[in-house]
Formats: C-alpha cells, sequence, structure tokens
C-alpha cells in the first residue's frame, strides 16, 4: 500500500492539527494551511474517557473529506475502545489512524497487530502512540507492526500545552529500529523554536497546532517552513 506515510514526497512532513483550527469556518482554515505548505492534517480525536477532552466524531472527518478530496487524513484515536472506531473513521475517509498501546492488549484479539492489521483491511494505513508517562519499551515489541509511531511530547487532552524534552529520547530509540522504512511522528507543544529538537531526534512527522492554526493565515507557510527547518 502506497501513502504519503509510506512513500513520502520529502521530509519532514508538516501535519497541522485541526484542533486549534476555528471550527466555524474549518473548511477554509484547513485548505489555508495546506495550501501553505502542510502535508498533511492531523485529526484529534478525544472521547473525553481516554482523555478528558471530548473533540470530534466521523462526521468531521468526512466533511473534511468532501470539503478537500486529495488531503491526508491523519486520524489520531485518543479512546478508549479503538477498534469500535476506526471503521467509523476509515469509511468517512481517514487515509490513516494512530492508536494508543495505552487502550490496547499488547498481544491477541484485539491486540496493537491485530488493530493494525484490520485498519490496514480497511484501507488505512497503522500507527502506534505512547502517552509521555508510558517507556519506550511498550512499543518496541510492536515497531515492525505498525506504519508509524507517535510518540506524545504532551499529556493528551488540549491545545497548547508546553512541549516535554524529556521525550526526545524515545525518539532517538525507536529511530534506530523504524526508519527509514517506517514513520515517527511527534506531538505536542512544537514550535519553530523546538521543532529542530524534534527533527534531530529522529522525527520525520511533526503535528502542530496552535503554531500554525494560531496565527494569521498570511504568516502560515513561514510557520510551516520553519518547522520542516527551512530558514530556521
Amino acid at each position: 500500500m502506497r501513502t504519503l506515510f509510506t512513500h513520502p514526497p520529502r521530509m519532514p512532513l508538516i501535519a497541522p492539527s485541526i484542533l486549534s483550527a476555528d471550527f466555524a469556518r474549518m473548511g477554509q482554515e484547513c485548505e489555508s494551511v495546506l495550501r501553505a505548505g502542510g502535508d498533511l492534517l492531523h485529526l484529534d480525536v478525544m472521547d473525553g474517557h481516554f482523555v478528558p477532552n471530548l473533540t470530534m466524531g466521523p462526521d468531521m472527518c468526512r466533511s473534511l473529506r468532501h470539503a478537500l478530496p486529495d488531503a491526508f487524513l491523519d486520524v489520531h484515536l485518543m479512546v478508549t475502545d479503538p477498534a469500535l472506531h476506526a471503521p467509523k473513521f476509515i469509511e468517512a475517509g481517514a487515509n490513516h489512524i494512530t492508536f494508543h498501546v495505552e487502550a490496547v492488549p499488547a498481544e491477541g484479539k484485539g491486540g496493537v497487530a491485530d488493530l493494525a492489521g484490520r485498519i490496514r483491511e480497511m484501507g488505512a494505513t497503522a500507527g502506534l502512540a505512547l502517552n509521555p508517562e508510558t517507556p519506550v519499551q511498550a512499543v518496541q515489541p510492536h515497531s515492525a507492526e505498525v506504519d508509524l509511531v507517535l510518540v506524545m511530547s504532551v499529556h493528551p487532552g488540549s491545545s497548547g500545552q508546553a512541549f516535554m524534552p524529556e521525550v526526545l529520547e524515545k525518539v532517538r530509540v525507536l529511530e534506530d529500529e523504524m526508519l527509514p522504512t517506517q514513520r515517527l511522528e511527534m506531538d505536542g507543544g512544537i514550535k519553530p523554536e523546538n521543532a529542530r529538537l524534534a527533527r534531530e531526534a529522529g522525527c520525520d512527522v511533526i503535528v502542530a497546532a496552535s503554531a500554525v492554526f494560531g496565527v494569521p493565515q498570511s504568516r502560515r507557510a513561514d510557520v510551516i517552513a520553519a518547522l520542516r527547518g527551512n530558514g530556521a
């Protein structure tokens, strides 16, 4: 399966997170960041249980697919039951589904390999995320079973939190095992001022929310270029 994550046109990829977009103008907001150089759109899905916040459902994904048919939609499931929600988002147009290692069994039915396999059978790529307090050893046995590992650099639940540099060591460990055939994504508090740390650790998919959507549209291309390391 050839996708943006398995065969990226350039690295690192920049993934603006729509959690910080103006929800009243979501279509225009997303079109603006893609025009400004964003490679894909990151959808942070929270169920109010796995994390305290409650955000968006498959209808948001479906609306974005309708408005932006060529956009790559990267869905991050911060939910207690990812096996329940993943098919709904793929049916709604998601290209990629990331679920949390903390939310599924390590092995067997419903485990990492099983769920990743089912996601691929439905036509999407699969990713595995870990929270800041989760040791990297929790995902290492599964790195070959997924297309991407997402290292959270904040405690998941809300946009605008401060970047946690102590998680960079997890990226360095995973880089040796996964690159160049798989992707390493980082999400949380990343701005032009600290994006270099993520890139140098081995991250090649950078999620940014308020850093991109929190500035006027006229400045978003400069922010995305700086996150990528162009002119930064």
